[in-house]
């Protein structure tokens, strides 16, 4: 079966020591930590809807690069069938947070270190781009 592709927003925030943060959401059906994602939007950069996915799941805004920092697979569950999916992740440096957003009533968010969410996430792929924010890979203003 042919993968099919999303695209996600991983948004980070440096703390008031300069370590860097990043934002985990709940998934609405199993509840595990994962970050903001979604289909393409037709006739829209893909970097477009991942900030439209981070404002939707997250509450948050701010500015993204427009090329992906990497990317991950998984399986999306479906009721008949699981769908294999290569994820595109855009790095956003997150501005803006509030406290009601879209999908508020649905998902739980959190601020984690790196490493702590490497060990949140299930996905080992995900994992592995995490675990390089945390060696200091792609942060832009450093």
């Amino acid at each position: 079966m042919a993968r099919t592709r999303q695209i996600a927003a991983l948004p980070i925030r440096h703390d008031a020591t300069g370590a860097i943060e990043v934002l985990l959401v709940t998934s609405r059906e199993t509840r595990r930590w994962v970050i903001p994602k979604g289909w393409p939007w037709r006739g829209r950069p893909d970097h477009d809807a991942a900030l439209g996915e981070a404002w939707e799941e997250a509450g948050v805004r701010g500015t993204l690069m427009s090329e992906p920092v990497g990317s991950f697979s998984y399986e999306k569950r479906r009721p008949d069938d699981i769908i294999p999916v290569t994820v595109e992740v855009y790095l956003l440096q997150v501005a803006e947070e509030v406290g009601e957003w879209p999908e508020a009533t649905q998902r739980d968010r959190a601020w984690f270190s790196p490493a702590a969410a490497a060990d949140a996430v299930q996905e080992p792929e995900l994992k592995a781009l995490l675990l390089q924010l945390a060696e200091g890979g792609y942060v832009p203003g450093d």
